[in-house]
């Protein structure tokens, strides 16, 4: 049994990256609750949930029975639907009050990623505070808890109607604020429940993995900092040790994961910790779940002996020679954290740099490491970081000087408080990559972790806030426009071949193509459908991976490179111009 179930608190809060087995620990943890007697509500926030896969029911936004699971009850809460609800509670009332040109400006601000985040929090809120479920239930487990964003976002105290009104939040990407100030009581109260450890319990299922591991570093120092102490580590996915066979590829892989696990971050290492071994398929049905909290890894031997055409699958290399083509342009990467953007992102630089192309590689990822990933080794094209801090605190300096300057004490101290919004930074880095991106008229300028879909919907906006932040500089409408033309700017979506990151870089896609902007292509990572494979287990996952694979090529993209898992983690240039041939 997993020891964040011992002496468990009411609430159960699970978090991570996509595809690390949030879901799956969650519904594991909340089948073994209500088969000790417990009557437990399993709550989903994920847009890609998969909770009543998991446990072959039709769950929906209503409180659903579990088949053959007494004392178990289920709900999914849709974020974009709730999101539609929670825009209209707030433009609504608006509506024939206001100019049409508030009005607009505030539905365009209520149009991103940020507004889905307050609307789910705004949904499970009222499970947080209602007392009539806290008698019902003795669990309420949620998969996919608030991000810190969400709480920074609504610990923020301003009266954001008035400062719309008076049109002072102009320049804000603050809209999902407005109208919070009725809730204000029910919010504070559903964040003190959060932060109380007699109450609630935060678990952070995380892999072994370098970029996975930081990520988890970085959320729970950020909730810890908002007063959210309550935390476990679970560490997903480890490969087990018997189950090798003697095999490679799956000997690499327990001496990395060991190291890692041996190299903690001091702040995660403090934390009480699970390891849970590799399971050798998609964690479906009761038993599956019975076993995952037994942590015993299963192998079920009934590997698909159909023989994988690896044939149909192109390498790395032969997007990057049709890149080569070009001669020039803007190449970005993007995916979710923890895919492999960074290393996929310096390989494609190497090799085309390796054929004399002039090249810039550049991140605006906080957690990037390029020079760790090039192993600090002198290469053939130059490398640069926009500093997502220093950006930030730049911007908010000139919005200050800009804006303050005709602002009472009032309106500056509002306008200090909009700034402080994590969506400032989103629109701060944006700013300097406008810059950096202006090379691709004569290089390949390749960026890892460009801006997001929310990002450049906020700057594509028609309202006030658009014309604002164009008339500061009138390089700010240029990027979107060159990101959108698909002759200079190639997009690239990473993931792994995995249902949650694929679902997820799915989602993506769409969310780009809200912008007019079309991914050029896929690279699907860390793949094993090309390696030559012995231990059981890993014949059994790439058997998994395999359908991904052609869902991808078939549905999603008319263009996928799928990339091998390697033995040692790709550093260095040697071993990232070999990574772009496997």
């Amino acid at each position: 049994m997993m020891n964040y179930l011992e002496n468990v608190p009411p609430y159960l809060f699970f978090t991570g990256k996509g595809g690390v087995g949030k879901t799956s620990h969650a519904c594991a943890s909340a089948l073994a609750l209500a088969e000790s007697g417990k009557k437990v509500l399993i709550v989903s926030t994920d847009p890609a949930s998969n909770v009543g896969q998991v446990f072959d029911t039709e769950i929906g936004e209503y409180i659903t029975a579990i088949n053959h699971v007494e004392n178990l009850f289920g709900m999914e809460i849709d974020p974009q639907a709730a999101a539609q609800n929670y825009r209209e509670r707030i433009v609504g009332p608006i509506r024939g009050k206001l100019p049409d040109l508030i009005v607009k400006n505030i539905e365009e601000q209520l149009s991103g990623a940020c507004t889905t985040e307050v609307a789910a929090f705004d949904e499970f809120t009222s499970l947080l505070t209602d007392e009539s479920l806290q008698s019902d239930f003795d669990h309420i487990v949620f998969d996919t808890a608030p991000t810190g964003h969400t709480i920074r976002l609504l610990q923020l105290p301003g009266a954001w109607n008035e400062f719309l009104e008076h049109g002072q939040g102009d320049a804000s990407c603050l809209g999902p604020l407005a109208g919070l100030e009725k809730q204000r009581v029910k919010y504070a109260n559903a964040i003190a429940v959060l932060s109380d450890e007699s109450k609630t319990r935060l678990i952070l299922v995380a892999r072994a993995q370098s970029a996975t591991i930081k990520e988890a570093a970085k959320t729970h120092i950020e909730l810890s900092d908002l007063g959210l102490k309550g935390q476990h580590l679970v560490l997903n996915g480890l490969f087990p040790v018997a189950e090798s066979s003697g095999d490679e590829l799956a000997l690499a892989i327990i001496e990395r994961e060991q190291k890692i696990i041996e190299d903690l971050p001091r702040s995660l290492a403090k934390l009480p910790l699970t390891q849970v071994p590799l399971l050798s398929s998609n964690v479906v049905g009761l038993d599956s779940l019975r076993v995952l909290l037994e942590a015993q890894p299963i192998v079920t031997r009934s590997v698909n002996s159909t023989a994988i055409n690896v044939d149909k699958y192109d390498s790395l290399s032969v997007m990057i020679d049709e890149l080569a083509k070009q001669k020039h342009g803007l190449i970005m990467l993007m995916g979710k954290g923890g895919v492999g953007k960074t290393t996929m992102a310096a390989a494609i630089a190497s090799k085309l740099a390796e054929q004399g192309l002039d090249v810039h590689l550049t991140t605006s990822d906080p957690a990037a490491h390029l020079q760790f990933t090039l192993n600090s080794e002198d290469t053939k094209f130059t490398v640069s970081k926009i500093d997502p801090a220093a950006e930030t605190t730049r911007y908010r300096e000139a919005i200050l000087k800009e804006k303050g300057a005709s602002l009472d004490e009032d309106g500056r101290k509002l306008l200090e408080e909009d700034l402080r919004s994590p969506c400032t930074e989103e629109i701060a880095v944006f700013q300097a990559f406008s810059e950096v991106i202006k090379q691709a008229d004569k290089k390949f300028v390749i960026m890892d972790t460009a801006p997001t879909g929310h990002t450049l919907l906020l700057l594509d906006a028609t309202g006030a806030y658009h014309k604002e932040m164009t008339r500061q500089n009138q390089n700010v409408a240029t990027p979107l426009v060159m990101l959108q033309n698909s002759d200079v700017t190639k997009v690239i979506i990473t993931t792994l071949a995995e249902p949650t990151p694929v679902q997820e870089a799915y989602a993506l896609q769409q969310d780009l193509q809200r912008a007019n902007i079309n991914p050029w292509g896929w690279i699907i990572n860390n793949s094993l459908v090309q390696s030559d494979i012995n231990a059981p287990l890993l014949k059994e996952r790439a058997a998994s991976q395999q359908p991904l694979i052609d869902k991808v090529i078939n549905e999603y993209s008319s263009r996928t490179a799928v990339v091998a898992l390697q033995k040692k983690e790709p550093v260095g240039v040697l071993a990232l111009n070999a990574l772009s041939d496997s």
